[in-house]
């Protein structure tokens, strides 16, 4: 079975019965017929194939980004301008988003990124509170309730034939730290690797962009040499 199969049955299939702490709602655009349409042709257009993969892992989704294309890092204008997919989405730049896609530029394009990278996140689904993006992280109960949850979609991705000697975790935090944690009590990975999150770069970090590019892509592309 294609990769793209097994990760278009996945997030169909997601959805978290868990009760929330008060205000907190679920993001889940895989329910929206047009999101999950987006959602096939970007998968089937670079994940065709049974080749495999490293896996990285974001926070969660967030509303301008991810949480409206169904794909992480990514926002409509970048979807259509760079991944050639034409959607009807609001197209409004998100921070995390123009980060990703100047790094999967350097890199060699996205065909390229895409062949050796699989991105996700620590909780697929996002989470908005106040109607404002909140990381699984920001409320305790939240992040235990999600334990079982996170765990799960782990290791369904992991069936898809990831490769699991090296994963990358965007954030250097709490996301890292959580992510460390877990993988010492369930031995996903032989290593997890934190590279600086996009978000941080774009919004404090500005100047030093093209550092941070240069940051990204000596790991990426070294652990591509080395297989």
């Amino acid at each position: 079975m294609q990769l793209s199969t097994n990760i278009l049955s996945f997030l169909k299939n997601l959805d978290l019965n868990i009760s929330l702490p008060d205000h907190v709602e679920v993001m889940n655009p895989f329910k929206e017929k047009s999101t999950f349409a987006i959602c096939k042709k970007f998968y089937q257009q670079y994940y065709n194939d049974n080749n495999p993969r490293r896996l990285i892992l974001g926070i969660n989704p967030g509303r301008f980004g991810g949480g409206i294309t169904g794909i992480p890092f990514t926002d409509p204008i970048h979807l259509k301008n760079i991944c050639g997919i034409e959607n009807s989405l609001q197209k409004k730049k998100e921070l995390s988003a123009v980060f990703i896609y100047e790094m999967i530029a350097a890199f060699g394009g996205a065909e390229k990124f895409y062949g050796e990278f699989y991105i996700s996140s620590t909780s697929p689904l996002g989470f908005i509170k106040h109607n404002k993006n909140m990381n699984y992280y920001d409320d305790k109960k939240l992040e235990e309730s999600l334990k079982d949850f996170i765990i799960e979609c782990i290791n369904l991705q992991l069936k898809f034939g990831m490769k699991t000697d090296i994963a990358y975790c965007f954030g250097e935090g709490k996301n890292f730290l959580y992510l460390e944690k877990l993988n010492k009590e369930q031995k996903f990975f032989g290593q997890i690797i934190p590279l600086p999150h996009p978000r941080f770069i774009m919004q404090y970090k500005l100047k030093k962009k093209q550092e941070y590019i240069d940051y990204y892509i000596r790991y990426l592309q070294s652990d591509v040499l080395s297989g």
